[in-house]
């Protein structure tokens, strides 16, 4: 069973005391929370009910009286099958618009709208068509904001919805032939009051557009109000579905359930898949926090029994008074949440102009390449100006400094980073390398030793093959003008000796 708490016995039930300091600590730190809302959050907002004996609903059986339809028939789908539920349906529309747009937003409205503020709020689901929520800042799922231009008109912006519309929206009307989605506008009111519906404006143009050029017209469809009947699908169920997967893997950390008693079966699985992964952080052993991981309920109605082991808190209130409550506790357990910085108030322009002068330096601009020097000093004497000027600019941050520069110069680096400079190209002779630049010079000694070789005679060409005649003479000649071998001169002198 879940934690019952009455707020009008918390002064003397101690127990119910800590029970409600413990979901106001829940909201004060969770920063994933998930708000699931119906038509008990609206009942404070002027807006009439339907049951009651000044309700929409009577108003409606005066215009119609031999019409019997019940309460529920009149969301229901099945109503477009007869003309006259149709134009009842209608009437009953009009007059719910028109009270809507004389309502105000609640203090629950508000508060769904500070915890967005305050970067706690992951996302808002509500039954509602009223689209307060709008009206408190809160972008809904059929707001033009959101709608995606381009290529993708039917689909809407994700992350920009911050209030799901599971039930469509009052304010706009869709066509029933071709899906046109469109402001709700006077002219349609007028003619809904009548129990009529109006033409679909763009299936008329295209149909004028065809007759101008001598085709056959098309078909024009009628408008109707944008909302989800009970046993009708949504026009924007993938994407709906889509946001519901993605704060699904988000993992929400607190599920708030406001103003409805949990009886339609699509809004009841909405809300056991949300407490499903919100029970999931009390399961995991590295959240010890007590506060994580809880699913409050707030409605004067108790929850069924189906709900036994999925709603944690039981908030026995309506729900603006527990909003105003759960505000005033948290700002007294966490005052740093409300702090406001504050700001001078005068003249824009010259406290801009007071804050350029002293980081800037009173407006002048300094010189490219001279951005770490200070600004010159008038009392500074005029050699030592002249001494600053010579001193090489500092580059303006590392990553410009040029490649072989350094940060300190020779003298004030330890030895191990000081530079080397070479001036002088080393010989080759010098160091002993095996070649040098003499290998290839002309050798000028004369040497003993060597050998006569005698001349060399070049060959004489010839077209076809050489005699052997004319070789022969040739090497005689050659031979004959050779030099005397040394070596029979070394030998002669050693038999000498």
């Amino acid at each position: 069973m879940p934690v019952s708490i009455n707020l009008d016995s918390l002064a003397t039930d101690p127990s119910g005391r800590r029970a409600f300091n413990a979901v106001s600590l829940a909201v004060a730190k969770s920063k994933k929370i998930v708000v699931v809302t119906g038509a008990g959050i609206s009942c404070s907002c002027g807006i009439p009910d339907f049951r009651s004996s000044d309700g929409l609903y009577n108003l409606v059986k005066q215009k119609y009286p031999d019409t019997f339809v019940k309460g529920r028939d009149l969301f229901d789908s099945s109503l477009f099958r007869d003309p006259t539920s149709t134009s009842l349906f209608y009437t009953f529309i009009s007059n719910l618009k028109r009270s809507i747009d004389s309502a105000k937003p609640s203090p629950t409205h508000r508060f769904i709208k500070t915890l967005d503020t305050k970067g706690k709020l992951l996302r808002s689901y509500t039954q509602n068509i009223d689209g307060l929520e709008e009206r408190c800042g809160l972008a809904g799922s059929s707001s033009e904001e959101v709608r995606s231009s381009g290529k993708g008109k039917g689909k809407i912006k994700m992350r920009e919805v911050r209030n799901v519309q599971l039930h469509g929206d009052i304010h706009r009307v869709r066509c029933m032939l071709c899906s046109a989605d469109l402001v709700c506008g006077e002219e349609h009111l007028q003619k809904f009051e009548e129990g009529e519906a109006p033409d679909c404006p763009e299936c008329s143009a295209r149909s004028e557009a065809r007759l101008a050029r001598s085709a056959r017209p098309l078909k024009v469809g009628t408008l109707r109000p944008a909302i989800v009947l009970y046993d009708e699908p949504h026009p924007l169920g993938e994407d709906i579905g889509a946001i519901q997967t993605s704060d699904i893997n988000r993992k929400p950390d607190l599920l708030i359930i406001m103003g409805t008693s949990l009886k339609v079966h699509g809004f009841k699985k909405l809300v056991k898949d949300f407490a499903r992964v919100v029970h999931s952080h009390c399961e995991t052993p590295w959240t010890p926090s007590p506060w994580a991981g809880k699913v409050v309920f707030v409605n004067k109605t108790a929850p069924g029994s189906e709900w036994e082991g999925i709603i944690d808190y039981w908030v026995q209130a309506d729900t603006d008074t527990w909003s105003e409550k759960t505000l005033d506790e948290w700002k007294k357990m966490r005052p740093a949440d409300w702090e406001i910085q504050k700001t001078l108030v005068g003249d824009a322009d010259s406290s801009f102009r007071v804050v350029k002068e002293v980081a800037a330096g009173k407006g002048k601009k300094q010189k490219p390449g001279r951005e770490n020097i200070p600004p010159a000093n008038p009392a500074v004497p005029k050699h030592a100006k002249a001494a600053a000027k010579s001193l090489p600019s500092p580059p303006s941050s590392p990553s410009k400094r040029q490649g072989g520069a350094c940060h300190y110069s020779d003298e004030e680096s330890s030895p191990s980073k000081k530079r080397v400079v070479t001036t002088n190209n080393t010989d080759f002779e010098e160091r002993g390398l095996l070649f040098g630049d003499t290998t290839n010079k002309e050798d000028t000694r004369v040497d003993d030793d060597a050998f006569d070789m005698g001349e060399v005679i070049p060959v004489k060409k010839t077209r076809g093959r050489p005699r052997v005649k004319e070789a022969k003479e040739e090497a005689t000649r050659a031979t004959s003008k050779r030099a005397p071998s040394r070596r029979k001169e070394m030998f002669v002198d050693l038999v000498a000796l």
